[in-house]
């Protein structure tokens, strides 16, 4: 299997760099790019790999970091299996793209929630109600990344995320900057994407 993985940050693309750097007799091929963070770098940056790669890849994968509900612990690895925007307010008729669900090949019971913003606990109790749900992740690339990969003939996309931060917790940008730069080991990145199928 032939792998994009896109990185939003500096930081996880050096640690998913490095990773990669330490391996040897993986099953499947890796080109790791930095998307730049946000929804529109996401897009861009993702559309502009897949066009140098040229049909050479098979799917997209988007690792890092990403703050989560109550309901899980910072360091836990989380692969959702559905991928939405939470910083959409328009009506769903008028432009489905922006406010359905993209399918995603992860195994956890869990939606990546996708918005240009860096959530706090507030922001996540609207989300929880306006949306109806209980738990999730949120990032700022995501979903729409999903949509470029889309365009490109429906290549599935994969996200594999370390939570970093539980804003509802208390947790803050200190809280996030700490974690991360405490836990660079991207290698349980790569043990999950040797093992799907």
């Amino acid at each position: 299997m032939r792998y994009l993985i896109v990185t939003p940050t500096e930081r996880e693309c050096r640690n998913m760099i490095k990773a990669l750097e330490g391996r040897s007799g993986l099953n499947n091929t890796y080109s790791v790019v930095r998307t730049g963070v946000g929804k529109a770098l996401a897009a861009a940056s993702t559309a502009q790999a897949l066009v140098r790669a040229n049909g050479e890849i098979d799917r997209v994968a988007v690792i890092g970091y990403a703050a989560s509900t109550l309901d899980r612990e910072r360091g836990e690895i989380v692969a959702p299996r559905v991928a939405r925007y939470h910083d959409c307010r328009v009506p769903s008729d008028f432009v489905p793209e922006l406010t359905e669900p993209y399918p995603l090949l992860g195994h956890d019971d869990a939606v990546v929630w996708t918005g240009d913003a860096f959530v706090n606990g507030e922001m996540i109790t609207e989300i929880k109600t306006r949306f109806g749900v209980a738990s999730g992740l949120f990032d700022m690339e995501a979903t729409a990344v999903c949509q470029a990969a889309e365009l490109f003939g429906q290549i599935p996309v994969v996200v594999v995320k370390m939570v970093s931060d539980v804003p509802e917790a208390g947790d803050t940008e200190c809280s996030y900057d700490d974690f991360v730069n405490s836990h660079t080991d991207f290698g349980v990145f790569i043990d999950y994407l040797e093992k799907l199928k």
